[in-house]
């Protein structure tokens, strides 16, 4: 993986961070590499002679690495390799998303046993439906797992998610008890099921086959970001009207604006992550672009560049390169652990306050909004601020 080197570039830009090139220590190098360096945004690492690397991302980096390593004439408390490092690398980054997933993949790379520490990546919470049991029953978890289960989320807080579980679940009659359960007659239930909004199979009111029904529209619900229950009673609702019966008809319609209040409490990025589908539209470091990071089922797919390029003196129309591009996308699942991760990596960025470019989010790849697409890409591409959603 080395190569040789000449004294005058011992210190070598190294654009995709893997490649290992042994180099001298020449501070002349060093000093000229410096000078030469872009103020962009990047990712960087720095190898000292023996040990681990110093592994950051920065906004601007000549001005980070001449921090780090330019010559000081007063002595100082900050931080200086100068002495130590053999070897620099580099990869610049057109977005701060780009360089949260390329730190992200290099410090996996360089510290598998504590990057997550390292960056400080928090899962996000998600509720998760588990389907294991007999009687299946919601809990909010951090962690996906390969248990039978629904997962929906990502949320932004763990209050949020909490939020959220405790009014959806008003509307069905699942049980909220986390307990394994061992249905008697004589078990003494509680107030949920009082109050009738569980179906109490703890006390064998309802056995496994009637309580799974509940659990389905519970799911379903879920699946279909609420619309199932929603078009539910605004069909009934309508019915009830049809026929003059009006104050049933009234009692639907509240019935659906409590439907639709809980729909509130959810989180933007929040649904059910199989039918995670969704493309962040970012800068690119190359001139004339953008980089799109497509989701699919809560699998973030590596980046794709959608360059301006001009033909023949005409532009290209935008609609139909997204076409074929995405008529040769091979989406990829990833292991539980990346995925997790992955999510992890998407909700940061979405939920925070420096979050660049823009979010766009579809049903499925067969009904992806082409025209919202293109003139997202145009606004990103122009740095226009997005319309509000």
């Amino acid at each position: 993986m080395g190569q040789a080197l000449s004294p005058a570039n011992r210190y070598i830009r190294m654009e995709s961070l893997t490649h290992a090139v042994e180099t001298g220590h020449d501070l002349a190098a060093l000093d000229a590499l410096l000078a030469s360096l872009p103020n962009l945004p990047a990712v960087f690492a720095l190898w000292p002679a023996e040990g681990e690397p110093y592994l950051s991302k920065t906004g601007m980096l000549r001005r980070r690495l001449l921090r780090l390593l330019a010559e000081r004439e007063r002595p100082s408390r900050m931080l200086n390799l100068r002495q130590t490092v053999l070897r620099i690398e580099y990869q610049i980054t057109g977005s701060a998303f780009e360089s949260a997933v390329v730190l992200y993949r290099q410090a996996r790379r360089l510290f598998p046993d504590r990057y997550l520490k390292l960056l400080k990546l928090r899962m996000p919470p998600y509720v998760k439906i588990v389907l294991q049991n007999e009687y299946p029953r919601s809990l909010i978890a951090a962690h996906l797992s390969r248990a039978p289960g629904l997962y929906f989320g990502p949320f932004r807080s763990r209050a949020s998610a909490e939020r959220f579980e405790s009014q959806f679940l008003d509307l069905f009659q699942m049980r909220r008890c986390q307990e394994d359960l061992a249905p008697s007659p004589q078990h003494p239930g509680c107030i949920y099921g009082e109050m009738n909004l569980c179906l109490r199979p703890c006390q064998q009111v309802v056995g496994p086959a009637e309580y799974r029904h509940e659990v389905d529209r519970v799911l379903e619900f879920l699946r279909s970001d609420g619309q199932s229950l929603v078009g539910a009673i605004a069909n009934s609702r309508d019915r009830l009207s049809e026929r003059m019966q009006f104050e049933e008809a009234a009692r639907q319609h509240k019935r659906l604006e409590k439907v639709q209040d809980v729909l509130k409490l959810r989180d933007e990025l929040a649904r059910d992550i199989d039918r995670l589908h969704g493309v962040a539209i970012l800068p690119s470091a190359a001139p004339a672009a953008v980089e799109l990071w497509f989701v699919a089922g809560g699998h973030l797919q590596p980046a794709t560049r959608l360059g301006f390029e001009v033909e023949e003196g005409k532009p290209v129309s935008l609609d139909q390169k997204l076409r074929d591009l995405l008529a040769t996308l091979e989406p990829r699942q990833w292991s539980m652990r990346e995925r997790q991760e992955s999510l992890a990596l998407i909700a940061r960025w979405y939920y925070s306050t420096w979050r660049d470019g823009e979010w766009l989010a579809f049903e499925d790849f067969s009904a992806i909004p082409y025209r919202k697409m293109v003139n997202a890409i145009s606004r990103v591409a122009h740095g226009v601020p997005a319309e509000p959603q």
